[in-house]
């Protein structure tokens, strides 16, 4: 009796980008992998990698951390992985697939994820040395060593990847150009609104524009690019260019092997995403959609991954039809957004709009004659996105002019997660109703369940407000502890950097990553503050550190509306010689800088740019100034009356305290701003008692107030103790402070922390005073360690090359302002006769 041997049926895909690992999880998911043979033929060097994050590589992550292949996926799996080795021909009648390296592979499924590849126009010089794509890990490789010799770069395109091109030229020091053919930036997403909105804000930030014109040829000599000649007859003169001008499928495979294609290119598909030929599939951006588009983002793509799979597993009816274009993306620091009809195209449609050219922010919203909501555009604060897409195609439970309008604008009501339907899309890269994340408790079970949160982000927010409050405490996504937590972790372990901390104790999915917008500033601040006890570095802009900064850190300035910056030099208690005010006086003046005294004692120099920084500085640090930390989270000032030296009412000489406090406390990192002030008497005229700690001085010595705040919610402090010597009311802010470092949530004021600490008041006494846990001395010695480690971080900055390098970017130039823009009058300053002298500047395109 003779047996059949069974037919092991294989499925070959060409192409492993995002789409393709999409579609073989897909596989894996149900089940395909264990009774298939899954061979994938990739033509980069490397496996599936998050082409959406790309641009994250000149932020510091590796093309490691961009994997998208979870170690072992393949292995587990049983698929064979060729990377380096593409499909060069396909046989139909045969059913083979031959690969570069010759080898043939047989399929009864074939998969095309051939992706697009980037649109170069037929320009003279387009081949030239020193012209790039922006499209691999291998192009950002390219253009990282070629700008090592270049000074100026253009990029040809305004869209998507054009805007991240040219902040990555920036970013490498370059002074940056972007020529864009259509009237505006990112056309096919924005309005013309918003594109205005947007434009004001990235020539703000130094990168010249020329919208409305193309580019004619590229100049070269020595057959390397020296410039650039434009449609309207102006030239650029640039040594580097990077053609982002939108993409075109990769079809050639599928031509060459019969199957249909569409008129202006990419494969036909029709709803189970099948060409032509019923056993090759297409999917991603090399397919023609049965509704005649080419789908150039993501989600459209994981969607036809899932169909294509669904269809080949023969376990569900699946199709696509069509998919939501709608994207949030931060381009250059900037949110931009699009979702639904956001060019109004729909007939009868009306437009609200709310635009702030001032702060750079736009939001128009689309809707129908019955209030359905339809589509919008948002620029500069995209936060809405979240809960504003869902509700596309139905009417809102308030008015569109509340949806655009800023809290205090006349916004009283604010959609939360209960007003989306459950059948809501919240993650439209993966497809994910809000229904199904209710469902889950935790953001990783969310993860783990669903994959929404897993694709460009955008929807994190949103899913965060709809789990329960309770069941997850941790830091964000990528950390299960809270802030203290982690304190004590790096503090115990003596863990010296943020990947060192992540790998270890990060959650299982975000491990080898590089973090969030919210874990980043927050460990980057707990390991300045335990810097001397950990032996890591105490400068904030060294190694891995200058990436967990946020914008001020990373400048040791405070940006300000405009895109210039503030320069604040500590003035400890108020108190300045007449010598050190002349100094301010003149750097203000040879500067331009628009002046102010502060309700701290000090005076803030406005209308810097980042260029002038390190000149300002070098003055007023020879002058005897050093930073006043007005940017970080850290101390801010000692405010104090004149004490008994000069006031008839005072009994403590409350100058000399607070000096001595400022000078103490100086640098010292922590979860959010601290203030404080020393009053020489009950009279109260330092206004102590409304600071994070405030003394009062008494004929018998101080008293400590804590947990005070005259922020937006204002808070009176408490009495922590009184009638103390000198070193004890030392003694006592340095237990205060450094418990309030170690058990406090990321930026948690003292106020808010005293309020929500178990025991309140009492508690803190229990344990700064009488040192009922026995931390006392331990508190002491972390404050000991600051002050003996402290150094000026500006006098660190301006004795450093290297460090001064990154004070270039506002107009990417190391010598003098880039010639395509001048700075125009911000600020009237009003003189005492009452005529008006203007001081300070603003960025405008020349």
């Amino acid at each position: 009796m003779s047996t059949t041997p069974t037919h092991t049926p294989t499925v070959v895909l060409v192409g492993h980008g995002m789409v393709g690992q999409r579609f073989l999880e897909a596989l894996a998911d149900r089940g395909v992998t264990e009774r298939a043979r899954v061979v994938v033929l990739c033509e980069e060097p490397r496996p599936a990698y998050d082409r959406v994050q790309l641009t994250s590589y000149f932020s510091g992550r590796t093309p490691d951390d961009l994997s998208m292949v979870e170690d072992g996926f393949m292995a587990k799996h049983g698929i064979e992985l060729y990377v380096g080795d593409p499909a060069e021909t396909i046989d139909r009648d045969a059913r083979t697939v031959t690969a570069r390296s010759g080898q043939v592979f047989a399929y009864d499924t074939l998969v095309l994820a051939t992706g697009s590849y980037p649109f170069v126009p037929p320009v003279p010089g387009k081949d030239a040395r020193g012209c790039f794509v922006y499209r691999t890990i291998e192009d950002l490789l390219a253009i990282e060593e070629y700008a090592k010799t270049a000074t100026t770069g253009a990029v040809v395109g305004g869209g998507l990847l054009g805007l991240e091109a040219a902040g990555a030229l920036k970013g490498l020091g370059l002074r940056t150009h972007v020529v864009e053919f259509a009237p505006r930036l990112m056309p096919v997403q924005v309005d013309e609104g918003g594109g205005a909105a947007l434009l004001r804000t990235i020539e703000q930030m130094g990168l010249s524009v020329h919208t409305g014109t193309g580019t004619q040829e590229v100049l070269t000599a020595d057959g390397a690019v020296t410039g650039m000649r434009l449609s309207d007859g102006s030239d650029l003169p640039v040594d580097m260019v990077v053609f982002s001008a939108g993409v075109r499928p990769r079809d050639q495979l599928a031509r060459d092997c019969g199957l249909a294609v569409g008129e202006r290119g990419g494969i036909a598909v029709d709803e189970q995403c099948r060409t032509s030929d019923p056993a090759v599939f297409a999917i991603g951006e090399c397919a023609l959609a049965s509704d005649g588009r080419v789908y150039g983002l993501v989600a459209p793509g994981y969607e036809m991954a899932q169909t294509a799979a669904a269809t080949i597993a023969s376990a569900e009816e699946h199709s696509f039809t069509g998919a939501d274009m709608s994207t949030k993306l931060k381009l250059l620091g900037v949110d931009v957004a699009s979702f639904g009809d956001a060019h109004g195209t729909a007939e009868g449609c009306l437009d609200v709009v709310y635009s702030d050219s001032r702060s750079g922010v736009y939001k128009k919203l689309v809707v129908d004659r019955d209030g359905v909501l339809l589509g919008g555009v948002l620029v500069g604060d995209a936060d809405s996105y979240g809960m504003l897409r869902p509700l596309t195609g139905s009417v809102p439970p308030v008015s569109p002019e509340q949806l655009v309008l800023p809290a205090g604008a006349g916004a009283p009501v604010a959609l939360g997660p209960s007003s989306l339907p459950d059948d809501a899309v919240i993650c439209s890269c993966h497809n994910v109703t809000k229904h199904a994340i209710s469902q889950c408790t935790s953001l990783p079970e969310v993860k783990k369940c669903t994959k929404a949160g897993t694709g460009c982000g955008s929807c994190l927010k949103v899913i965060g407000q709809l789990l329960p409050a309770a069941t997850d405490k941790g830091l964000c996504g990528c950390f299960s502890y809270t802030r203290s937590e982690l304190y004590e972790i790096t503090r115990t372990l003596r863990l010296t950097s943020f990947a060192e901390l992540i790998d270890s104790h990060g959650r299982p999915e975000a491990r080898g990553g590089d973090g969030c917008e919210v874990c980043k500033p927050t460990v980057g601040s707990i390991l300045a503050s335990l810097a001397p006890v950990i032996k890591a570095s105490g400068y904030i802009l060294d190694g891995e550190q200058a990436s967990l900064q946020d914008t001020n850190d990373h400048f040791l300035a405070n940006l300000q509306r405009n895109g210039s910056y503030s320069v604040v030099p500590r003035i400890p208690g108020g108190e300045i010689t007449p010598e050190k005010l002349i100094v301010i006086g003149e750097v203000a003046r040879d500067f331009g800088l628009y002046t102010k005294i502060t309700g701290g004692q000090r005076i803030d120099l406005f209308g810097a740019r980042v260029d002038q920084l390190p000149a300002i500085w070098t003055r007023l640090v020879d002058a005897g100034f050093e930073s006043g930390h007005a940017y970080g989270k850290s101390l801010r000032t000692v405010k104090s009356c004149v004490g008994q030296t000069w006031c008839r009412y005072g009994v403590q000489d409350s100058v000399k305290m607070a000096i001595q406090l400022e000078l103490r406390y100086r640098g010292l990192r922590s979860p959010h701003k601290l203030k404080s002030a020393v009053s020489g008497c009950a009279r109260e005229c330092a206004e102590a008692q409304s600071k994070d700690f405030g003394v009062i001085a008494t004929a018998s010595g101080w008293n400590l107030y804590v947990g005070g705040n005259g922020g937006a919610t204002p808070r009176h402090a408490d009495l922590l103790a009184q009638d103390l010597s000198d070193a004890e009311l030392v003694r006592l802010i340095d237990r205060f402070l450094m418990f309030y470092i170690r058990t406090a949530d990321r930026l948690e004021r003292t106020s808010t922390w005293l309020e929500r600490l178990e025991g309140g008041l009492e508690h803190l006494k229990d344990v700064v005073v009488h040192d009922s846990l026995g931390l006392c001395d331990e508190l002491e010695a972390l404050m000991a360690a600051h002050v003996d480690d402290y150094q000026d971080e500006w006098a660190q900055t301006l004795d450093d090359p290297d460090r001064l390098r990154r004070f270039v970017s506002f107009v990417n130039a190391p010598d003098a302002p880039d010639p395509s823009v001048k700075f125009v009058p911000e600020r009237d300053q009003i003189k005492p006769d009452l005529t008006v002298l203007t001081i300070g500047t603003r960025l405008e395109r020349v």
